[in-house]
């Protein structure tokens, strides 16, 4: 597996921007597809956004389209969510979540190493 560690989260006002980072260690030589999951309370973990190892393929939820920006840097072992123009409905726990394989996915269930999860929270 392969061990995630989220930054970048916080209070931000709606409107703003925030970056998320995600820092990958382990068995980083392995060409893993990323993804990022978020969480508000009382909900289950959704799907946000996700990026093919080459970061040629990205996916988006419908929510987030024009306003999120998913990237990866494979010589850092890095993978990032850009937040645009964000709204009090972004508020959650964001995940960082890592599959073996190159090939993007959206569900859940299709990544096996997860991060701890950062706060954002977007006020009105």
């Amino acid at each position: 597996q392969v061990q995630l560690v989220e930054s970048g989260g916080g209070l931000v006002q709606a409107g703003g921007s925030l970056r998320l980072s995600c820092a990958a260690s382990g068995r980083t030589l392995s060409r893993h597809a990323k993804g990022w999951f978020r969480q508000a309370p009382g909900e289950e973990r959704e799907f946000v956004a996700a990026i093919s190892w080459s970061g040629i393929t990205k996916y988006y939820a419908d929510p987030v389209k024009g306003r999120f920006t998913i990237s990866r840097d494979n010589a850092k072992n890095m993978v990032y969510l850009q937040m645009n123009s964000v709204k009090p409905e972004d508020t959650a726990v964001y995940y960082c979540a890592a599959r073996p394989i190159v090939d993007a996915r959206t569900r859940t269930a299709d990544y096996d190493s997860w991060g701890q999860g950062t706060q954002v929270t977007v006020s009105s």
